[in-house]
């Protein structure tokens, strides 16, 4: 690490709270090559964050919204979906608005939030957009569903060794992969067919699952998470190893790519580069018996950048305080700086930013 900073971040209940964070020098110049921006997603301190950077400076924000965890952007960069507490909120991306948000010039994307759809506390995972619906991990009816204005959630597939659609997280199921705008893969920590049934052997029984075929091609991970499609090649977090690993979907063989110091959780890849979230592991059962456990107080929590050719660190983003778990890591693509109005902008002491249609001719009257 060589750069270290501090941000007053106004969570919505509890006062202020102070987040301090260290990064690699070059990480702004990196972003800026991507044309990215980086959103983590943290359930624990309740936040979207982004880091972009303006020049050549790392510029963070921090966005208040209850329990966040799976994000997901559509292919045209128009729609953000933030899989919530109890809901999924929905923001849009008005490009025009972004240049006249303080510092004008600096931000190339803003995202407004629109709508938000109830769905109840389903524990919602990851989601993608495709087949012009989003999918949601329903991890505690343990299948994948999509959404109805008519209903909580709309069930659309469960793993075969899942035998009913009740409230019990049996398997945990949490990852999910695309491939040509349908699900491909999802991860789950067992195959289990009992309410909480994943639990008891967790570091060992972790698996992935073709959604397609619904047979389990690979088994033997520590709660994974963080399924993706790359370059025609399947990756996924080994998470209670630390491990980004590449997994052969023919013959269930996996090849370690890289290790981490944290619970690796959130997996967003472009080129060459696997940005890979990590956090800090709590003192529950829920992460007893994983093997990075035994280093619990060396873990970190941040992002870590690879080349996932040769395993290389080429950057890396840490928060040493105010926040030690996050969820999903997302880049923000086509802008190098990206401006965000979350549910709860006002307790984040942000100006509304009041978007409405041109008047009509009889209104001009």
């Amino acid at each position: 690490m060589n750069s270290s900073a501090a941000a007053t971040v106004a969570p919505r209940k509890d006062g202020q709270r102070e987040v301090r964070y260290e990064h690699s020098s070059d990480l702004a110049e990196l972003l800026d090559s991507l044309k990215a921006t980086l959103l983590i997603s943290t359930y624990q301190a309740g936040k979207l964050v982004l880091i972009g950077s303006c020049r050549r400076r790392l510029v963070l924000s921090f966005h208040n919204f209850d329990r966040p965890m799976g994000v997901a952007i559509d292919d045209a960069g128009e729609t953000m979906a933030v899989a919530a507490k109890d809901k999924v909120w929905f923001l849009r991306n008005v490009r025009d608005v972004a240049p006249r948000i303080e510092p004008a010039g600096t931000h190339e994307a803003c995202w407004l939030t629109r709508s938000a759809r109830l769905t109840g506390e389903i524990q919602a995972h990851e989601m993608a957009f495709g087949d012009g619906q989003l999918w949601i991990v329903n991890t505690l009816f343990s299948c994948l569903c999509t959404l109805s204005a008519d209903y909580s959630f709309v069930p659309r597939w469960q793993p075969r060794f899942v035998t009913a659609l009740a409230p019990e997280d049996r398997c945990h199921l949490n990852g999910l992969a695309m491939a040509d705008g349908i699900p491909k893969y999802v991860t789950a920590m067992a195959e289990s067919d009992s309410p909480q049934g994943w639990r008891p052997n967790k570091a060992q029984t972790g698996c992935l699952i073709d959604v397609e075929t619904n047979r389990t091609v690979a088994t033997g991970f520590a709660m994974p998470h963080s399924p993706c499609i790359h370059q025609g090649h399947v990756w996924l977090l080994d998470s209670g190893r630390g491990a980004l690993v590449h997994v052969d979907p023919v013959d269930g063989r996996v090849d370690t790519v890289a290790r981490f110091p944290g619970y690796v959780r959130g997996l967003a890849m472009v080129g060459e580069l696997a940005f890979v979230g990590l956090s800090k592991i709590r003192e529950t059962s829920t992460f007893g018996g994983v093997p990075i456990a035994e280093n619990r107080e060396r873990l970190q929590c941040g992002v870590g950048i690879v080349n996932w050719r040769t395993g290389q660190l080429v950057g890396q983003f840490a928060f040493s305080s105010g926040v030690d778990e996050i969820f999903d890591v997302t880049l923000v693509a086509g802008a190098r700086l990206a401006a965000m109005r979350g549910p709860f902008a006002m307790d984040e002491g942000q100006p509304t930013i009041w978007m409405v249609p041109e008047p009509s001719d009889h209104q001009r009257g």
